[in-house]
């Protein structure tokens, strides 16, 4: 495997992770507005 092939495979890892984190944040984010906006709890 070529050093520019593995070098792209390792930096596609902290990529992929942002992104499913930012994700569920999202989520997160919005039901929590929408329960503090009901005068609800989160859990």
């Amino acid at each position: 495997m070529s050093t520019a092939l593995l070098t792209i495979y390792v930096l596609i890892w902290p990529a992929l992770v942002l992104v499913v984190l930012g994700v569920i944040s999202k989520g997160f984010f919005k039901d929590w507005a929408t329960a503090r906006r009901n005068g609800e709890d989160l859990v």
